[in-house]
C-alpha cells in the first residue's frame, strides 16, 4: 500500500475546529498527517469519529487528501470531536468539548492498525489521553516499532501529571514550546531554572533521544543527550493572520527532516519557515496543495515518487 514512502503512525484526536465565522477540520495528529502526506510520506491516523455529519465530512476529506482511513474508528454513541476557537488580544483560546469520540479509541483496533502499519515514527500527544483512549495508546505502542515522537501540546483543563510522566517514559523525542517546557519542569519538580538545563534534566531523567523546543517568532532549538543545543535564528514572520496549527506544521517538517536524514540546523530552519507560512493563512491547513510546491521545490523533493 505504501511502497517506499516513509510510514508515520499518528495517534489521537481528529475533530472540527469551530471558528467564529467558519468550521474546519483539525486536531494536531490530523494536521501533522496532512502535511506529511503532502510532502510524500504515508501517514496512518489512529483515531475515532462519530457516525454523524461531521464524521462523514471528515472521512470524505481524508479520502480526497489521499490519507489512509483504515485506522479511523467509527463510534455510534459519542460524537465527532469539537473545539471552539475564539481570538483574543493574546492570540487564540481553545474551548475543548469533553467526552468526544476520540476519547474512546478502541485498544484492540489500535493495536491491529499499528501492526499493519509497521511505522518508522509514532506520533502522539496529550489531549487524546485525557480519558479512555490512553489505554488504546498503551496497546498501540506495545505493537508498533519505530521512533516515538511525543508532542506535549498542553491544553487546559486537560493536563494530568501522570499522563505527562508516562508519555515521557515512552518517548524518544519530545517537542514542546517554551512555556510548556517551563510548566513541565514545575509539574515534574525539575529544580533547574533555565530552559536548556530543564530540557537536559528531562532528557537524562527519561532517557530521551532529544528535545525540540519551539519559541514562536524567536525560532526553535534542539537539545540531544550529551550535546550542546542547536539554535535557529528566527527570520521575521510578517503578515501573520493567526497562529493556529503553527506548532503542528513545525512538528511535521521536523519529523520529515529526521526521516530524510537532514542535518538538524537545516531541519530547524525549514520547519520554522514552513510554520511561518502557515501563520499567514487562516487555520492550520492550506486549502490547496499548491501551497506546498515552493517548499518541495526548494527542498528538492518529489512527493509523487
Amino acid at each position: 500500500m505504501t511502497g517506499s514512502r516513509h510510514v508515520v503512525l499518528l495517534f489521537g484526536e481528529i475533530l472540527v475546529d469551530r471558528f467564529p465565522d467558519r468550521e474546519v477540520l483539525g486536531g494536531a495528529p490530523y494536521n501533522v498527517a496532512r502535511h506529511l502526506r503532502a510532502f510524500g510520506c504515508a501517514p496512518v491516523l489512529v483515531t475515532r469519529i462519530g457516525q454523524d455529519a461531521a464524521g462523514a465530512r471528515l472521512l470524505q476529506t481524508l479520502e480526497s487528501s489521499g490519507l489512509a482511513t483504515h485506522g479511523v474508528q467509527l463510534d455510534t454513541i459519542y460524537p465527532t470531536g469539537m473545539v471552539d476557537i475564539n481570538f483574543t488580544s493574546e492570540g487564540h483560546r481553545f474551548d475543548i468539548i469533553p467526552d468526544q469520540a476520540y476519547d474512546h479509541i478502541h485498544p484492540r483496533l489500535s493495536r491491529m492498525a499499528a501492526l499493519a502499519a509497521n511505522p518508522e515514527f509514532v506520533y502522539f500527544g496529550t489531549l487524546a489521553q485525557r480519558a479512555g483512549s490512553h489505554r488504546a495508546l498503551r496497546h498501540l505502542l506495545r505493537a508498533a516499532g519505530g521512533q516515538r515522537f511525543f508532542d506535549v501540546n498542553l491544553r487546559d483543563p486537560w493536563v494530568y501529571v501522570d499522563r505527562i510522566r508516562w508519555s515521557l517514559q515512552h518517548a524518544d523525542i519530545v517537542k514542546a514550546n517554551d512555556s510548556e517546557l517551563e510548566r513541565m519542569a514545575q509539574l515534574l519538580h525539575i529544580e533547574e531554572i533555565f530552559a536548556e538545563a530543564q530540557a537536559k534534566a528531562l532528557i537524562q531523567r527519561y532517557q530521551l533521544r532529544g528535545m525540540l523546543i519551539t519559541r514562536g517568532e524567536a525560532g526553535a532549538w534542539w537539545l540531544a543527550d550529551s550535546a550542546e543545543p542547536v539554535a535557529v535564528v528566527s527570520d521575521p514572520i510578517t503578515d501573520i493572520r493567526d497562529t493556529v496549527g503553527a506548532g503542528d506544521a513545525f512538528s511535521a517538517v521536523f519529523i520529515l527532516g529526521l526521516l530524510n536524514g537532514w542535518a538538524i540546523p537545516l531541519t530547524l530552519q525549514r520547519a520554522h519557515h514552513f510554520a511561518g507560512a502557515i501563520c499567514r493563512i487562516r487555520g492550520g491547513l492550506p486549502e490547496h496543495n499548491d501551497f506546498y510546491e515552493p517548499f518541495t521545490s526548494d527542498w528538492h523533493m518529489n512527493p509523487s515518487e
